[in-house]
């Protein structure tokens, strides 16, 4: 009669998890997919929120840019070294608000060629009105303006203008100018809307005629 040794009868324990470590389990699964669902909806919020700050970015340097070309390039009557004028005779006029006269129009604004400007703010944007230049009195009505919109949420254009209108006084800045001369500098300050985070750094063009 053979001896049987004691637990020999007992079978091998199977290995496997309790169901209070697959709870654990669970639980911080969801504390991970909660955290990274946070982290992917901040990152989607911050990359909307950087694309449209690059995007007000780039119209302010886009304006800055045309502006610039604009005013320092102004066309002058090669025989009289003076301003070109509109048909009604206008060369340049300035004001603190808005400033009309005879330029070229650079690329991206329309049909690129000589062109009787109106810089000004309508309806809250910054507007460049413009038609085609002629030098001959229109018998009729002139050709409707084309408007070009530089910036939305414009509060307020602000123009000044560096120079002796007359050519005997000392230069200074002055709110207004008109003739068939261009002032030395040209500075354009623009106000934006209250809660609009742009800023505009003064922008002073010097005439190269």
């Amino acid at each position: 009669m053979s001896a049987t040794m004691p637990g020999a009868d007992r079978r091998p324990a199977q290995g496997g998890f309790t169901l209070l470590e697959v709870l654990v389990a669970l639980v911080v699964l969801g504390f991970l997919m909660v955290g990274l669902t946070q982290a992917v909806r901040s990152g989607v919020a911050l990359h909307h929120a950087q694309r449209h700050r690059l995007a007000k970015t780039a119209d302010l340097d886009s304006a800055m840019r045309l502006l610039r070309r604009v005013f320092t390039r102004l066309p002058v009557n090669p025989s009289t070294h003076r301003l070109l004028a509109a048909p009604d005779g206008t060369a340049f006029k300035g004001g603190a608000d808005r400033v009309s006269f005879v330029g070229d129009l650079p690329n991206g604004v329309g049909t690129t060629g000589r062109a009787e400007m109106t810089l000004s703010v309508e309806g809250g944007r910054l507007v460049l009105s413009w038609r085609s230049h002629r030098h001959a009195r229109l018998l009729g009505p002139p050709p409707p303006l084309t408007r070009t919109i530089l910036l939305d949420h414009v509060k307020q254009l602000q123009l000044a203008y560096w120079g002796s209108p007359a050519g005997n006084g000392d230069p200074t800045w002055r709110p207004r100018w008109q003739g068939v001369q261009a002032p030395q500098l040209i500075r354009i300050r623009i106000r934006f809307e209250k809660g609009d985070p742009r800023r505009w750094p003064d922008l002073i063009a010097a005439a190269r005629l």
